[in-house]
C-alpha cells in the first residue's frame, strides 16, 4: 500500500501539541502523547518534528501568531489620532476574552524559552511583532516599558485567578505614556 497523501497533517501535529500542552502542560508533551491526540502515527510526528524542541517552536509559532493577527486587525493601533493606551488594553481584552486556558498555554510556551533556547528566538518575534507597531507610536524604550507593563498585567491576572481588567490597564497604560513624555492619549 502507498503513503497517504495528507497535506494537513504537519497543521493537526502542531495543533494537537497544543491541545496536548493545554492539557497536560509543557511537561506531559511528547511526540507519542502528540501523535495520539492527532490520530496519526508516532513516526509522523518524528517525521515531520525531529526533536522535541522542533514540535514546541512550532507551537509557540501558532500561538504567537493568534495575538499577530489580533495586532494586525487592529489596524488603529497605527492611528496617531487614536488613543494608544485605550487600544491597547482593548487588544488584551480581546485576547483574554479567548480563555484563560489559551493564555496559560500561550505563557507556558512563552515562558518555556527560559530553559529551552530553541525557543528564544520564536518567543523574540512575538516581542518584535507587538514592538514595531508600539515604536510607530512612541520611542524604543517606553514601547519596551508598555510590552512588560502588558505582560505583568496578563501574568498577574493569571496567577492570582483574577480577571483581565480593562480599565485598570488602560489606566496603567496611559500612567506610562504620560511619564515618557508623551500626549496620554498618543
Amino acid at each position: 500500500m502507498g503513503r497517504r497523501y495528507d497535506p494537513e497533517r504537519r497543521q493537526r501535529i502542531i495543533e494537537a501539541a497544543l491541545r496536548v500542552a493545554g492539557e497536560k502542560g509543557i511537561a506531559g508533551l511528547s511526540h507519542r502523547t502528540v501523535a495520539a491526540a492527532a490520530d496519526v502515527p508516532l513516526g509522523s510526528t518524528t517525521y515531520h518534528f525531529k526533536t522535541l524542541d522542533d514540535l514546541l517552536v512550532a507551537a509557540l509559532r501558532e500561538a504567537n501568531e493568534v495575538f499577530a493577527r489580533l495586532v494586525r486587525e487592529r489596524e488603529v493601533l497605527r492611528d496617531p489620532d487614536a488613543d494608544l493606551a485605550a487600544e491597547l488594553a482593548a487588544l488584551l481584552g480581546e485576547w483574554a476574552a479567548r480563555g484563560r486556558e489559551g493564555l496559560e498555554l500561550e505563557y507556558e510556551l512563552y515562558l518555556a524559552a527560559l530553559r529551552r533556547p530553541a525557543l528564544r528566538p520564536v518567543a523574540a518575534e512575538w516581542c518584535e511583532g507587538i514592538g514595531e507597531v508600539l515604536r510607530e507610536r512612541t520611542d524604543p524604550g517606553t514601547a519596551r516599558g508598555l510590552m512588560a507593563l502588558m505582560d505583568g498585567i496578563c501574568l498577574q491576572a493569571l496567577l492570582t485567578g483574577g480577571e483581565y481588567d480593562e480599565v485598570y490597564t488602560r489606566d496603567m497604560l496611559r500612567r506610562l505614556l504620560v511619564n515618557s513624555g508623551r500626549p496620554a492619549d498618543c
